[in-house]
């Protein structure tokens, strides 16, 4: 069992395949934690907890005991007005205006398995020998406060989580004002911090910076977890980097607000938390309700940042991503949105789709335009019936047009918002979210329905699934293009107000939940405005998201580069669009876009009907190059080899995981006067096993691939590429 609980010492510890965790009751019935790292045995975990007498300025609770201070515990949920003068995991308003809570250990029990999170995504196991869990009952009597901390230890994947459900025993009600997921202190601080922030069209670039004295905070106040930071927070030993040195990644399975925080305090000690942001929330518990906190995922890696990534991947390929599409290789797709924008009729669709059939695409999608009456971006969000002026025959007719050509059919839709000029919204003006006697702040001409009322999810639930019954649609791509303003539901008492937009991201999981449920052939991807929820929370519901609606392939290199130090390729939506890029108007070569592209799942976004036939021939060559290395790159494990951050050139590889094959992408920016030698050193290989390189014929051993590396001599051009593809020979 990889939780273990010594009855003498009253230590907790908790093991996953190479990881150990470990908390300590001390006397007093505090919960402190002892240690997070790589694997031990635990002979003297115990031993780890010592306490200091400071001075007067870090107040002692218990007056027998002057070496203990909250100020300067190592605590496991700590709380805030009881001497920790650190940010709390958590906070309760009493019903006499109070904020002080003290909790204390009341019981515990382990058990085989992982429970599910009522009404939130999560990990999960397929059977109860995958995982232990430990649940620590901790209880303020005084306020009726009980407070369970849910940790789960998996056995194969090298991850622990964690969650919290809070509980009012009590006869009077209390509100939370904050409640993480989890908080981890650490004896030092001797840390670097790694976020991932951008904007839209530019997610997920790489930030890393020394942990200094104070706090620092990333989060999102946007109602989603948004372009501009990844709800994932994740501290680093000093010159860490892809392979080498210890790692402590975070990461919120929510796609909504959240905040993390890593703090170093003025004994050079610091705490890393992360959860739901209590900016703006609260939540009234009345007597005999609970509340559970999103799961926080933690990973921790004595190999590098690559490790964690690694690590990351895996747990999220096979127990975060659920259903058909989970270990389904994921079809080769066209989307005619850059193609034809508003402007379409079904002849033009399904000329794009005959174009396609004759590259060897798979799956049709069409996207934005096809409903109400849908010519510009200014109306019809929310009338989800086919608009006949452009599809005289309906959406039936279109759909068996495409499938004439064996190609399967997808369709996009942005459920979650309403335009002011639609039927929906002048028949039902309160659906939306609004504050009374305030506008109602418009982005892209649209508002944003509000998803915590029930009545609003039953009349989006008919309209997307009579529309999927209509036909047979295998692909959805569900979008959602802004974020929340003026953040009131016209349902919810004043009182809880400020639950809102949690009630709204419940209200969109037990949606998402529904329809996926009773649509398992579908294959749903999830975009917002490209990679504005690229989340835990939603791959739960969509093994894949749209990365980015920048689709340049230079910057594709640092966008898709940065997502992979969390998510895997197989969540990563990647497309081919025509030059010159219509986000940045560089033009770069079809080769380059195809092999940024084929390192995510695979698909093309422009007009195919006006390629050249030198460009058909390319196009038919990646296609077919694809569909031969597509389970390889959807499943295998990634590395990376160079970084668009840090240079000119950028390269990662896949390598299966029994070591029997790799891809390995390599790209160039700008070509530089008498051009340097480029030589590459591989990863991830068996040193023991020769591989043939399949462009050459040529025969390398695996530890001269990962130790002395291999030339490569690409066109002295800018915007070059390569895609090298090797095989063991035993």
């Amino acid at each position: 069992m990889p939780i273990h609980y010594n009855s003498s010492s009253r230590t907790f510890h908790l093991q996953s395949t190479g990881t150990s965790y470990a908390m300590q009751i001390i006397k007093t019935g505090v919960l402190t934690h002892l240690y997070w790292g790589s694997k031990v045995r635990g002979t003297a975990l115990d031993k780890l907890f010592q306490t200091m007498e400071r001075a007067s300025f870090s107040p002692n609770p218990f007056p027998e005991d002057r070496s203990i201070s909250f100020d300067t515990l190592p605590q496991e949920y700590p709380a805030y007005g009881t001497s920790d003068f650190r940010h709390p995991a958590y906070q309760v308003q009493l019903a006499n205006g109070s904020t002080v809570t003290e909790l204390l250990y009341r019981t515990h029990r382990i058990y085989a398995g992982k429970p599910r999170l009522e009404g939130l995504p999560g990990t999960y196991t397929e059977s109860e020998d995958e995982a232990d869990t430990l649940e620590i009952e901790l209880a303020d009597e005084t306020a009726g406060l009980k407070v369970i901390l849910i940790y789960t230890a998996f056995r194969d994947y090298d991850a622990i989580t964690r969650s919290v459900r809070f509980e009012n025993e009590g006869g009077q009600p209390l509100r939370l004002l904050r409640a993480l997921s989890a908080s981890v202190d650490f004896p030092h601080r001797s840390f670097e911090v790694l976020n991932l922030y951008g904007s839209w069209s530019r997610e997920r670039w790489i930030e890393r910076r020394p942990l200094t004295s104070g706090m620092y905070s990333i989060g999102s106040s946007r109602g989603s977890s948004s372009h501009h930071q990844n709800p994932f927070l994740a501290l680093l030993s000093p010159g860490a980097d892809e392979d080498c040195g210890e790692v402590y990644g975070i990461n919120l399975v929510y796609s909504g607000n959240f905040a993390a925080h890593a703090e170093s305090d003025q004994f050079h000690t610091s705490r890393l938390s992360i959860g739901l942001n209590p900016f703006d929330f609260s939540w009234l518990l009345e007597p005999g309700e609970s509340f559970q906190t999103p799961e926080a995922v933690m990973v921790h890696s004595a190999e590098g940042i690559g490790g964690m990534s690694r690590k990351f991947h895996s747990l999220y390929r096979k127990r975060l991503c659920r259903g058909l599409y989970r270990d389904e290789p994921r079809p080769i797709l066209v989307n005619n949105w850059e193609a034809t924008y508003f402007d379409f009729n079904a002849d033009k669709i399904e000329s794009i789709a005959r174009a396609g059939k004759e590259l060897g695409i798979e799956l049709f999608v069409l996207d934005d335009g096809w409903f109400g009456k849908r010519d510009n971006d200014d109306r019809s969000l929310g009338d989800w019936f086919v608009d006949r002026n452009k599809l005289p025959n309906g959406l039936e007719d279109l759909v068996q047009r495409i499938r004439s050509f064996d190609m399967q059919f997808g369709l996009w839709f942005e459920p979650e918002m309403v335009s002011p000029n639609s039927d929906l919204y002048r028949a039902n003006p309160d659906w939306c979210l609004h504050v009374p006697n305030r506008r109602r702040t418009e982005g892209r001409k649209q508002l944003i329905l509000d998803y915590s009322r029930s009545d609003v999810r039953e009349a989006v639930y008919k309209m997307i699934t009579d529309i999927l019954r209509s036909a047979p649609i295998t692909y959805v791509k569900w979008d959602m293009n802004r974020n929340m303003t003026e953040v009131g539901s016209a349902a919810l008492p004043a009182e809880r107000q400020r639950e809102t937009a949690h009630r709204y991201m419940l209200g969109l999981y037990e949606l998402l939940e529904r329809i996926t449920g009773e649509f398992p052939h579908v294959l749903f991807e999830s975009c917002s405005g490209g990679g504005g929820r690229f989340d835990p929370g939603m791959l739960y519901y969509m093994p894949q998201i749209w990365t980015s609606d920048d689709t340049d392939a230079v910057e594709r290199l640092k966008i898709q580069y940065g997502t992979s130090i969390v998510y895997p390729i197989t969540t990563m939506g990647a497309h081919v669009s025509a030059v010159p890029n219509h986000q940045v108007h560089r033009t770069t070569s079809l080769e380059m876009r195809g092999h940024v592209a084929m390192s995510g799942n695979f698909g093309y976004e422009l007009d195919l009907t006006k390629f050249t036939e030198e460009e058909k021939a390319i196009v038919k060559g990646q296609v077919a190059e694809y569909k031969s290395l597509r389970k390889l790159i959807q499943f295998g494990d990634q590395y990376r080899l160079l970084s668009p951050f840090e240079g000119n050139e950028t390269a990662w590889m896949v390598v299966a995981g029994d070591k029997g094959e790799a891809v390995v992408a390599w790209f160039r920016v700008l070509a530089i006067a008498h051009q340097p030698l480029c030589h590459l050193r591989l990863k991830g290989l068996d040193p023991n096993r020769d591989y043939v390189l399949e462009a050459t014929g040529d025969v390398y051993g695996g530890d001269e691939l990962m130790n002395a590396g291999i030339n490569l001599w690409p066109p002295h051009r800018d915007f070059q590429s390569l895609l090298w593809r090797f095989s063991a020979r035993d």
